[in-house]
């Protein structure tokens, strides 16, 4: 019995992963790419910016000589003449290059994705779901859409609550060392949260009707928030803008979202197929025995 549920999960896993790792090779990477090159493009504004102020004081000393300025005149053609021909030399095998790294960075995001699907497919709609299924409420579809609900929750929702998404090459305030346990802290608070809301709605549902079950049940949710409300904050600063930043962010959870939906999805139709497969009467053993 156990082992058709992981496996389950586990397809289920794989089908959400495989969608999941191409909308990241298509659709995400190269947006993170793009604001990969525009922090550095920042970066080296800033750094010629300020190399740029350092000559023009030490310029305004009268510290530069006539042999400095040979010096430099000489170094600059040379250099931007060597620079100039290595560069058209090697510009050919550049683009055959990039197309090669972009071919490898895509299929590796599949295969991540594939693989993270399965770590969560089995976890949850496998494992969690075995010894779950019976205090879930609703029915056989709606379980599976509700434990989607609930990774969500635990897995990044809970979590985002105190440490959003954040764009690439951000500062964060915060160090890894405290980001990491907080984390996690919020993910098992996630995890409370939604245990104790299925308790408190099958609870409040057998002895005070729907009504009081459905306001019981969002109850551990606004403890979970205010639990982020006094977690320590995490300021984060970027070169990009404040629109693509927040693009960024409604991407990486458009993706996320996307991943457990496919998953619950997937999950509930391989459990309504298995259930089809097990109720079809078998000949020789299920059949009903023929009239003399």
């Amino acid at each position: 019995m156990f082992a058709e549920y992981l496996t389950r999960g586990v397809k289920a896993g794989l089908v959400a992963g495989l969608v999941f790792g191409l909308f990241m090779a298509i659709v995400a990477n190269p947006l993170v790419a793009y604001a990969d090159e525009l922090n550095h493009a920042a970066v080296e504004e800033s750094a010629h910016s300020h190399d740029a102020e350092g000559t023009h004081s030490h310029d305004a000393e009268g510290t530069h000589s006539h042999d400095a300025e040979g010096t430099h005149s000489h170094e600059s053609d040379g250099a931007h003449s060597h620079e100039s021909g290595g560069t058209h030399a090697g510009e050919g095998g550049g683009h055959h290059d990039t197309a090669v790294s972009m071919a490898v960075t895509k299929a590796v995001s599949v295969a991540a994705g594939g693989l993270w699907g399965v770590v969560l497919g089995g976890a949850f709609f496998g494992v969690a779901f075995f010894f779950l299924e019976p205090a879930i409420p609703g029915p056989d579809a709606a379980k599976s859409y509700l434990m989607g609900f609930a990774g969500f929750v635990t897995v990044s929702g809970a979590p985002w609550l105190v440490l959003p998404p954040a764009a690439p090459g951000a500062e964060q305030s915060l160090s890894a060392a405290t980001r990491l346990p907080l984390y996690a802290g919020m993910m098992l608070a996630g995890a409370l949260a939604c245990l104790s809301a299925g308790y408190a709605y099958v609870r409040l549902r057998e002895s005070s009707g729907l009504v009081a079950a459905a306001v019981g049940a969002v109850v551990p949710f606004g403890l979970l928030a205010a639990v982020a409300v006094v977690a320590p904050d995490n300021a984060v600063h970027g070169a990009l803008s404040p629109t693509l930043e927040t693009g960024l962010a409604g991407l990486f959870a458009f993706g996320q979202l996307l991943l457990w939906l496919v998953l619950a999805a997937a999950h509930a139709q391989f459990r309504s197929s298995g259930e089809s497969e097990s109720a079809t009467p078998i000949a020789g053993r299920d059949a009903a025995p023929a009239a003399d």
